[in-house]
């Protein structure tokens, strides 16, 4: 059955595609009209490249393979934040802000989730060179007001930062290995397992590190997190951090976790996760990761979003979109290739019969061209 495609990659059919692509528009619309330009990376790069830095976890999630004309090892893009990174640094250079969007297919090993495919379509902006808050704050509101734009409903905002976990690990003196198994258990809240991982953990750390996965909720969470976690000043900064966004946008859903540490080793700072009723994981992923630039030649403060335009397509309600205009062929006849061709300058479908064609198997053509009194009119095609 060589008509079947590997596992966890799917075609798209007329009618999703149709969904995905006026999502992209609509959304790349939205990036421009705040500023955010478009790049298009190439889908191949050199290892290297895409594994540097910030895109070192990576590399279990990278198709490699060899370049026919240089001998080096290439991958194909697992993700596309590192290659806008690159972009920033080495290629436009810029001193100040630097704002860009991209949308396009990456590829997986593995798919991340059970749910997922290998193959997402991802589409994200990215923001260089403004280390404050406000970037931050900017960058989530450029995604809840871009889910806005498709009339797709947030139901929560989480929010969290992983100099909170980073600097527990620090000065609790945690072994590399450690503080990767402790990390597992936070991320999957086993709070069983953290308290036996911690048991040779000095106080007041130990508390601290087992308190984090019950620091989650409303804004009172982040008073716990005054009150009961040390007061070393990384944490401190990071939990006024996470005050000012809450009370620079009351309008957002924001919820506060303080064990969600995804992308630890990529993310720096603020990190946050967008989800949406009825979609059992994040429908979209982003935060702050200062200095991905620096194996490109240049460390620039950064914080960006992406998410999987795929997974988002089947969230969002079909919009009513009208039919397609049948027409008979029109090679013979000036008239008619006339007005079939101001139809189309109108954004209107005309399917265009060949000859010997009686119908058409798709779009769905809810109208057609007729000729009546010698004038070529659009009536409505009845149902049998």
């Amino acid at each position: 059955m060589n008509w079947l495609l590997p596992e966890y990659l799917a075609d798209a059919l007329p009618a999703e595609a149709a969904r995905i692509e006026s999502l992209r528009r609509s959304v790349l619309d939205h990036f421009r009209t705040h500023g955010f330009e478009y790049v298009m990376p190439p889908m191949l790069e050199y290892l290297d490249s895409l594994l540097t830095g910030a895109g070192q976890d990576l590399n279990l999630r990278t198709f490699k393979l060899v370049d026919q004309l240089s001998g080096r090892t290439m991958g194909v893009r697992a993700d596309i934040t590192p290659q806008a990174a690159r972009i920033d640094a080495h290629l436009l250079n810029h001193e100040g802000v630097t704002r860009l969007s991209y949308c396009g297919s990456v590829l997986h090993t593995l798919p991340a989730s059970i749910s997922a495919g290998r193959e997402p379509l991802q589409i994200g902006a990215e923001l260089y060179g403004y280390a404050g808050i406000e970037a931050d704050l900017d960058i989530i509101r450029l995604m809840a007001t871009g889910f806005d734009r498709i009339s797709l409903s947030i139901s929560r905002i989480d929010l969290g930062h992983v100099g909170i976990f980073r600097a527990l690990a620090e000065a609790a003196g945690l072994p590399r290995q450690a503080e990767e198994n402790v990390l597992s258990l936070l991320q999957s809240k086993d709070i069983p397992g953290l308290i036996e991982a911690c048991a040779e953990v000095p106080v007041p750390y130990r508390e601290a590190l087992q308190l984090l996965p019950m620091l989650y909720g409303g804004a009172e969470t982040l008073a716990r997190a005054r009150a009961e976690l040390p007061a070393l000043p990384e944490i401190t900064a990071a939990l006024d951090g996470l005050q000012y966004l809450l009370e620079a946008a009351p309008e957002l859903p924001f919820s506060i976790d303080l064990s969600d540490l995804r992308g630890y080793h990529y993310h720096n700072g603020v990190v946050f996760a967008a989800y949406c009723p009825g979609y059992p994981a994040a429908i979209a992923l982003g935060g702050r990761y200062d200095g991905a630039g620096q194996t490109f030649g240049r460390a620039r403060p950064a914080t960006g979003f992406s998410m999987d335009l795929r997974e988002v397509a089947r969230l969002v309600a079909p919009s009513g979109s009208k039919g397609a205009i049948l027409a008979s062929y029109a090679a013979h006849d000036k008239v008619l290739a006339a007005h079939i061709a101001a139809l189309r300058a109108q954004d209107e479908i005309v399917v265009e019969l060949l000859p010997g064609e009686s119908a058409c198997e798709g779009p769905l053509c809810d109208r057609k061209l007729a000729q009546v009194g010698g004038q070529w009119i659009i009536e409505a095609i009845q149902e049998d």
